[in-house]
């Protein structure tokens, strides 16, 4: 297995680069976000790499942080994740915004990758809301300011026995649809909507 690569980046195209470790080139597949963050033609480089072995072929993944090649292994426990979707999840999110859609159930976010439909991304919302990687810990939401309609909406919500991090999202998806200046019954009402989704 490979868990790392150090070398200099050679060359790159669409959604790969080949990295030269001592004379020999390793072609890594990467998300879009970690090719732009790459460093240019003859730089050093360092990959932490995901490896995936097949019967007819050998596949090497490569982030430029730990928390993104632990995230890819972890959309992937998803029915329906594979690598291809986990890379475009990972080309339009970085690691915290992924663990924030999760949170807060932000299931448009995640339709927004290439191969991910409303059913996929809802089952990910779902099946992911507690299992973010070690390291990067529970997404602690802000808390609407003390007094305003959206957390006197939350703190309805949690007295209804809803936790804090659940309330918090469906108030927030509820107050973006709604736009300012929202009723508390109205916030209340949508949230409890998002909840039941």
């Amino acid at each position: 297995m490979i868990g790392k690569l150090t070398g200099v980046v050679d060359d790159s195209g669409e959604d790969w680069v080949i990295v030269d470790v001592g004379g020999v080139g390793y072609v890594v597949a990467c998300s879009a976000r970690t090719l732009r963050r790459l460093p240019p033609r003859g730089a050093a480089v360092a990959l932490v790499v995901e490896t995936h072995l097949r019967e007819d072929a050998l596949r090497l993944y490569g982030f430029l942080e730990v928390a993104e090649r632990d995230w890819f292994r972890v959309l992937q426990t998803v029915q329906g994740v594979g690598a291809k979707v986990a890379l475009a999840i990972l080309d339009i999110m970085a690691p915290g915004q992924i663990a924030q859609a999760i949170a807060v159930q932000d299931r448009t976010a995640f339709a927004r990758a290439a191969g991910v439909g409303p059913k996929l991304a809802a089952r990910l919302v779902n099946e992911l809301k507690d299992k973010a990687p070690a390291g990067i810990g529970a997404v602690t939401l802000a808390a609407p300011p003390d007094g305003s309609v959206a957390a006197q909406a939350v703190s309805a919500l949690v007295n209804l026995g809803y936790r804090p991090a659940e309330a918090s999202g469906a108030v927030g998806a509820a107050a973006r649809r709604l736009g300012d200046g929202a009723a508390l019954a109205e916030l209340i009402r949508s949230g409890l909507k998002e909840l039941a989704r």
